[in-house]
């Protein structure tokens, strides 16, 4: 940043606009020096920046890609609504974050008006194809990158949601990642890293079309700086944004689709994708120190895992004991254990799957509580029941959005590994999932290793695969006070868990909250992992935990991305806080 700074010396003969216009150009140089983040409207609101942290007034984008957030902003600024943005953002981000952003993949969006109109969670998973069966995985030579694929919901969900609560035209909302892809982009640091890593594991014979589609034309590493253009994606996204989603589960688009599941071997059809149809669904709702949860019901297991760990802490005292003791920690992690034991036992699709009520009710939560012994790790074994004991990617993407009258949006979606099945379709330029992953592939067998193979989750023709997904609105008295989600595969809902702890329970500020050191317990394996930041910044409570009986995680890891929003319930200030912990970026006016 450049800074110049000029005397002023006013001599007192000097005219009076004279004076005025020199003050003037003085006042401009100072204001051209300030970093983009303390600029500010006249009530003293951050404006128009795009950095990983942006306070205003009239509405927010926190996304992991710098371009899909400016995307957002500049449609709510527009006059769109909070969901009109997500769904540019979206689309942006299947532009410019080719790991996990996509159109290709499916995902779950929370929809909270601002006027006191009914909220709604829009579920656009993926499906199994219909020629899926229960057994299809158990001979390892049959996962195929082709046969992991299941029928795309992105682009469906993202319609009915504009559907119902669009305010500018379907083309004009999908036209900026159109222009994205087509006339390209700069790749930052983080993008480079991935693609680069993706064409490096990926055999040249086997990915083609992946390396035609991402690879530098020179065949060089990507830096930095280096332009992405997308011309086939771009193509499709412009059929998108004439035909709405027919333009992509018909004709054109569709039989690219089809034809590459037959070229290599996976089950997608064409009566598969015309059939798909995303699903609106009340939201889950949850309860804790007074705040109301407003998350994913199932198919998603994120809602679900959340509230009912959250009932479990509830019981305690945690303030008393402070956010960062190892009472509290020993508390956390012995509530995630007993929550993802559940996930394990009762969730599924509930189009197939009965799910107990229990599971949410706060009686139940305490009984859970009550087998948490203070002195002592509970082994995750003595948790199974009747389960028999003989991992999900963490590739996926976050955003949140508020706009001016309050409207909030929290959606994740993902093609579930990095770069999804890395099939890229053949002259469609966009990657498809692999999300039939996460399906329990073994039925029956469950081991210490974390492989899941309860029934619920067992692999059905049209069924939806169990998500980890958890985007999430908090409110209290009313009104919006937190938006958050993650990506991180299982970690999803712990990460999710820790800012509602942060935010809700220890009155952290978002930037802080975001920061914070993380962890993670899945029941299975009976190992937490944890941060690096955790053991830096508490030792001593780490070692305690170990003495109490937890295993740890080999190495401390990085866990999710948080892009949140916190809007202050006396002010009505909107402040965006994107994660450091990758390249986000908070947009706002």
């Amino acid at each position: 940043m450049l800074c110049i700074a000029i005397p002023l010396v006013e001599h007192p003969r000097m005219p009076f606009c004279r004076r005025m216009i020199l003050q003037a150009a003085v006042a401009c140089l100072a204001l051209w020096c300030v970093p983009r983040a303390a600029l500010a409207d006249p009530l003293g609101h951050a404006a128009d920046t795009n950095d990983d942290l942006v306070r205003c007034q009239n509405g927010a984008v926190v996304s992991v890609s710098q371009a899909a957030s400016r995307v957002g902003l500049q449609i709510l600024k527009r006059g769109g609504s909070a969901v009109d943005a997500a769904v540019a953002t979206t689309f942006a981000l299947a532009v410019t974050y080719p790991a996990a952003g996509n159109i290709g993949g499916g995902g779950y969006m929370v929809v909270v008006p601002g006027d006191d109109a009914p909220s709604v969670v829009f579920d656009f998973r993926e499906v199994a194809p219909a020629a899926a069966t229960r057994d299809m995985f158990v001979d390892a030579s049959a996962r195929t990158p082709h046969r992991r694929v299941g029928v795309p919901g992105t682009v469906r969900g993202l319609a009915l949601a504009h559907q119902r609560f669009g305010r500018l035209a379907w083309r004009d909302v999908v036209t900026p990642a159109v222009e994205l892809a087509r006339d390209g982009f700069e790749v930052d640091a983080a993008v480079a890293s991935e693609l680069n890593k993706v064409l490096a594991r990926s055999d040249r014979s086997q990915f083609a079309a992946l390396h035609r589609t991402f690879g530098r034309a020179d065949g060089q590493a990507w830096r930095a700086g280096d332009r992405l253009v997308l011309a086939d994606l771009a193509a499709v996204l412009s059929d998108i944004a004439e035909r709405g989603p027919d333009g992509f589960y018909t004709g054109r688009v569709a039989e690219l689709i089809v034809a590459e599941m037959r070229h290599g071997g996976g089950l997608v059809t064409a009566a598969d994708l015309a059939a798909y149809r995303a699903i609106p669904r009340e939201p889950l709702r949850g309860n804790y120190r007074g705040c109301e949860i407003l998350a994913v019901p199932p198919t998603s297991s994120g809602g679900t895992t959340l509230v009912e760990a959250l009932n479990i802490l509830e019981t305690f005292d945690l303030r008393s004991r402070g956010r960062w003791s190892s009472d509290t920690l020993h508390l956390m992690i012995e509530s995630m254990k007993r929550a993802y034991r559940d996930r394990a036992c009762y969730l599924g699709d509930p189009a197939t799957t009965s799910i107990p009520d229990k599971l949410l009710e706060k009686q139940y939560a305490r009984e859970l509580a009550a087998t948490i012994d203070p002195r002592r790790a509970t082994p995750s074994e003595n948790l199974a029941g009747e389960i028999r004991i003989a991992a999900e990617s963490e590739q996926t993407t976050h955003l949140s959005i508020v706009d001016r009258q309050r409207t909030a949006v929290s959606l994740t979606y993902t093609l579930e590994s990095a770069f999804g099945s890395r099939v890229v379709v053949a002259d469609g330029g966009f990657l498809l999932n692999d999300e039939m992953n996460d399906f329990n592939w073994l039925p029956g067998t469950t081991n210490r290793s974390g492989r899941i193979g309860t029934t619920p989750n067992e692999i059905a023709p049209g069924k939806r695969m169990l998500s980890s997904m958890c985007p999430i609105v908090v409110r209290r008295e009313g009104r919006t006070l937190l938006v958050t989600g993650s990506p991180g595969g299982r970690t999803i809902i712990n990460t999710v868990l820790c800012m509602v702890v942060n935010v809700v329970e220890f009155d952290m500020p978002i930037r802080q909250a975001v920061d914070a050191a993380r962890m993670h317990h899945a029941w299975l394996p009976d190992r937490v992992r944890i941060e690096p930041s955790l053991l830096e910044e508490h030792p001593q409570a780490v070692e305690r935990l170990r003495e109490l009986g937890h295993e740890f995680a080999d190495k401390p890891a990085r866990q999710g991305d948080a892009h949140s929003i916190w809007i202050d319930p006396k002010s009505g200030e909107i402040t965006g806080a994107a994660d450091r912990r990758t390249s986000g970026a908070a947009a706002g006016y």
